[in-house]
């Protein structure tokens, strides 16, 4: 099955986050007097603003991404201030395996049959291998980036704001740009004082923040 359309959901995200950050940075000033009740805003962005991004540690949130490849789970895990739990091809039986299809293969019809021909070799020989009794950790030698691999991704909200710099950047793969811009949306409805510097440009599916000390 192809799938052109990658699933974000919000697993788990710290209760009162902002808060959590404005009472970890005040501890730093010794100015928790100054809370109030909506302090946070302006606290943050000040903070953010001045590089003072280790308070972003102290929240963090947790995603399901579901109908994006392994070429992007492979990009993703390069992040390594970050947790991951990916479904397994070791364990995991590959017989009806879901696929993605590049857009610029799939706008036409020949590359899109060449595409679709090898996936579908490669599903064949998967399937041969395994009624010759290969077990499904060596079968799956055969299987390429474009099947869908589900996977559980957890950061703090400095690394999140990492992670969305430089994969929501006009030169991010398309398809790991089209994720992280999925969960930036979520975390600016999350978490509006941390996140909500990013300017998304919904025509390109590009973000970049206001901030240049974002990074």
């Amino acid at each position: 099955m192809k799938l052109h359309k990658p699933e974000i959901t919000l697993l788990a995200v710290t209760p009162n986050a902002e808060k959590l950050i404005e009472e970890a940075g005040r501890t730093c000033y010794l100015s928790l007097d100054k809370m109030g009740d909506d302090t946070e805003k302006n606290f943050i962005r000040r903070c953010i603003k001045n590089g003072h991004h280790s308070i972003l540690e102290h929240a963090s949130a947790s995603f399901r991404i579901q109908g994006a490849s392994r070429a992007f789970t492979h990009q993703l895990v390069r992040h390594r201030l970050a947790s991951f739990s990916q479904q397994s091809q070791r364990y995991v039986s590959e017989d009806e395996f879901n696929y993605i299809v590049p857009p610029d293969i799939r706008g036409n019809n020949e590359t899109s049959k060449v595409f679709d021909d090898f996936i579908e070799q490669s599903r064949r020989t998967y399937l041969r291998l395994r009624e010759l009794g290969i077990k499904k950790e060596d079968a799956r030698f055969v299987l390429p980036n474009a099947l869908e691999s589900q996977i559980v991704f957890s950061a703090n909200f400095r690394e999140l704001r990492h992670v969305f710099a430089l994969r929501c950047n006009r030169r991010a793969q398309w398809e790991i740009r089209r994720v992280c811009m999925q969960m930036l949306r979520i975390m600016q409805n999350e978490a509006p004082s941390v996140f909500g510097d990013f300017i998304i440009d919904e025509e390109s599916c590009t973000a970049h923040s206001e901030l240049a000390s974002s990074l």
